[in-house]
């Protein structure tokens, strides 16, 4: 016990200072990191009002645990169908705010005659804005809605995403110390296969181990496989050479497609708070205030840096967007801080011992004044639009007016069907290639030597070569065939004698890429003629091809990969938590989609939909029915509508007003004599000579259907209080314990 107690002390320490400043801030409207950071500071060793941390080496280990923590509830949030929904506008202007601050940071950072390594972390830290404030100022504002700020959320998607990927490649320059371009590239490459292989595999396993166990989980075991799986693959990925922030990323985004995402992340959410926390703190501990005084001019410089170049490359990129100027200059304002990035960049410098100790509480310090300046720079957004676009020439606000409104129009263009098509091949060659790469390096390294350790050389490298093509059959058909007879092709091949050449180069191109593949496996595996590998491989090729059994377990594996891919939309869509696909297309008809919530006050409630004939009254069309957990697709005249189902109808936005205020009009009001009619009372009614009740039964006495009152109990005359039982008649003496509302029961006592 003696051991541990300098840990359970800062522990102690650590989570006391926490938890008071939490409050204060709380207290105060400030974002809580900024609070974790003063009690690191104060629990730090440059505060001597207070005692001090002992253990440091521990609490940076827990600091390592809580950037896994904060990555994986990261990966949770993500969906790799945010991507695309994101749109150009976003992807432009994160690039371009990314690119241009690391060039700027690199810069500034040269400036002041510091390491290569130190000014490019310097311009990692500053790429990055923070989601977690501006989400905050945006709710605490009341600007969430607006149109700009969606915008501005979509761009934070994709800095998180590419901060990972800025993590891997910072992480690879700084453990080879060079910038080498061609090194640079094959990181990005060996990244990129390993993002797609992983996430693949991961889509394609995970949702069928939670499927399988589902009958075993309960929040324990599901939290704990959870942060099994995570863990997990932060070893594999530092393994393979990437961070191990990466991996718990990865593990976080796999999960997120699975219908327990969820779940797993109001699990996980605890475990990661504790642990950010101690992150956050330990960044608090790195401050010291004779380093900040010492570079009181850098820090200045970096957030000037900060705000100006945000607002430059964020405007700058949103304008190329083709946004308007005031959206562009609203982004560009929200945009200027850096928060929690920054500090993991930080924490993976210093981690890897090649930025110097100056920057960690320069980056702090340029965090919290930004932090603390965001949401007077957002509301500075639009008197500095107005003054810009006062000043601005003629032409060039003409310019940009119409530059705006051509980007927003739709434009049409012949090479859109080529490039669908070629985007779709691209996707098909990368994914499949990636995955035929894998099986061919897991055959070489773990099948072929486990093979030869138990047979002789020619029938190992025979029985090698078959389970390897077998398991590559499936990819190397769909690398072959899939889009090969898509409607793009039939189009582009109908439309023009000139596409049809290119069309068979691309599909040519297939055919040698899954030969090559067959020939590099024969071609390890057996020393024979060159010419007569060629043909086996040319065969083994054509057979994958016209196999149906192939065909049918390539299907198979697409059709479960997708399975698991849509799960969790399936099921947002299924219960009512997501409109279904279609409902964008009505909108072409001047038809929408509508979700209704039945109150349960509703005075028609129970009847068919027969009877309450909506589509002759308000001309619109019940879609599905939501009960609960039950979806009831097209239903059909006889099925009912119940108080608190939700309905999905179809109609014209003047059909669906009228509908909802009908709908909300037909509510009962509660507000009236109801309360005092339906007010339940107990009375004893005592059984007499002249009692109506005398000699009868309660089946007999009908005072269920007739009185409309409820016989709780009998009590005899010893004064026992007896069940009643239905067959057996009332006798003398007997006191009836009645149940029901006042008039009812007022006419029982009454005879």
């Amino acid at each position: 016990m003696a051991e541990i107690e300098p840990l359970i002390a800062d522990l102690a320490l650590i989570l006391i200072c926490a938890g008071v400043m939490t409050l204060i801030f709380k207290k105060l409207g400030q974002p809580l990191v900024l609070g974790y950071i003063v009690a690191g500071f104060i629990a730090s060793p440059h505060f001597a009002l207070t005692p001090s941390v002992i253990d440091t080496a521990s609490i940076h280990t827990w600091s390592d645990i809580g950037v896994i923590f904060l990555l994986f509830a990261l990966g949770l949030e993500f969906s790799f169908k945010k991507i695309v929904k994101v749109g150009g506008p976003a992807v432009i202007a994160a690039l371009t705010i990314i690119f241009g601050m690391i060039f700027l940071g690199f810069t500034v950072g040269s400036s002041f005659g510091w390491s290569k390594m130190d000014a490019l972390f310097l311009g990692g830290m500053i790429s990055m804005s923070s989601t977690t404030i501006i989400y905050k100022a945006f709710e605490d504002l009341g600007i969430a809605k607006k149109q700009f700020a969606g915008l501005v959320m979509s761009i934070l998607i994709l800095e998180d995403i590419l901060a990972v990927v800025l993590m891997v490649v910072l992480s690879t320059v700084a453990v080879s110390n060079n910038f080498e371009g061609m090194e640079l590239v094959a990181s990005v490459a060996k990244l990129v296969f390993f993002l797609i292989l992983w996430i693949i595999v991961g889509i394609y396993l995970i949702p069928l181990l939670l499927r399988w166990a589902k009958k075993l989980m309960n929040d324990e075991t599901l939290l704990v496989v959870a942060l099994g799986l995570c863990f997990g693959m932060v070893v594999l990925a530092a393994k393979t050479g990437f961070s191990a922030a990466f991996g718990a990323f990865i593990m976080g985004s796999i999960l997120a497609e699975t219908i327990e995402a969820e779940h797993i992340e109001h699990l996980v959410k605890p475990v990661k708070d504790l642990f950010g926390a101690i992150f956050f703190v330990s960044v608090g501990m790195m401050v010291d205030p004779a380093m900040i005084a010492q570079y009181w001019l850098p820090i200045v410089v970096i957030t000037l840096t900060v705000i100006i170049g945000q607002l430059l490359f964020a405007t700058t990129g949103v304008l190329l967007s083709g946004q308007n100027l005031k959206t562009a200059m609203q982004c560009g304002f929200s945009l200027t801080q850096i928060g929690e990035f920054a500090f993991i960049i930080a924490t993976l410098g210093v981690s890897l011992g090649v930025t110097g100790s100056f920057l960690y509480p320069i980056v702090v310090a340029v965090s919290v004044i930004t932090i603390f300046l965001t949401p007077y720079m957002i509301r500075l957004a639009e008197p500095a639009y107005g003054v810009v676009y006062k000043h601005l020439p003629g032409r060039v606000r003409t310019f940009l007016d119409n530059y705006a409104a051509s980007s927003a129009s739709p434009t049409t263009s012949k090479q859109s069907e080529w490039r669908k098509y070629l985007g779709s091949i691209i996707r098909v060659i990368v994914i499949y290639g990636i995955l035929c790469i894998a099986v061919c390096g897991l055959s070489f390294g773990l099948l072929v030597p486990f093979v030869a350790k138990w047979l002789p050389a020619p029938w190992a490298n025979i029985f090698s070569a078959v389970v390897t093509l077998v398991v590559l059959s499936p990819f190397l058909r769909s690398l072959v065939i899939k889009h090969s007879h898509s409607e793009d092709f039939k189009l582009l091949w109908a439309e023009s004698r000139a596409n049809r050449a290119p069309l068979v180069a691309t599909v040519v191109l297939r055919y040698i890429l899954a030969l090559g593949f067959i020939f590099y496996v024969l071609a390890r595996l057996f020393h024979i003629s060159v010419v007569l590998i060629f043909l086996i491989a040319l065969v083994a090729v054509f057979a994958i091809v016209s196999s149906r059994f192939i065909k049918r377990n390539a299907q198979r594996l697409e059709r479960n990969f997708m399975d698991n891919f849509r799960s969790r939309e399936l099921r947002e869509e299924y219960m009512g938590q997501k409109k279904p696909e279609y409902a964008s297309r009505l909108l072409s008809k001047d038809l929408h989609l509508a979700d209704f919530d039945v109150p349960a006050e509703i005075d028609w409630g129970g009847k068919t939909l027969a009877q309450l004939n909506f589509g002759q009254r308000f001309g619109i069309q019940v879609v599905s029915i939501l009960r609960g957990g039950l979806r009831i697709n097209i239903p059909k005249a006889t099925d009912r509508v119940f108080p608190q189902d939700r309905i999905q109808v179809i109609g014209s936005d003047i059909d669906l007003e009228a509908f909802g205020i009908q709908l909300s009009s037909s509510a009962i009001d509660l507000e009236d004599d109801r309360y005092h009619s339906g007010e339940m009372l107990l009375r004893c009614v005592p059984v007499t000579s002249t009692s109506p009740f005398l000699g009868l039964s309660i089946r007999d006495a009908g005072i269920r259907e007739k009185w409309h009152c409820l016989v709780a109990g009998v009590e005899k005359v010893d004064g026992a209080l007896r069940t009643p039982n239905t067959h057996i008649p009332f006798e003398e003496g007997d006191v009836l314990w009645i149940v029901g509302e006042k008039e009812d029961v007022e006419r029982v006592m009454n005879g």
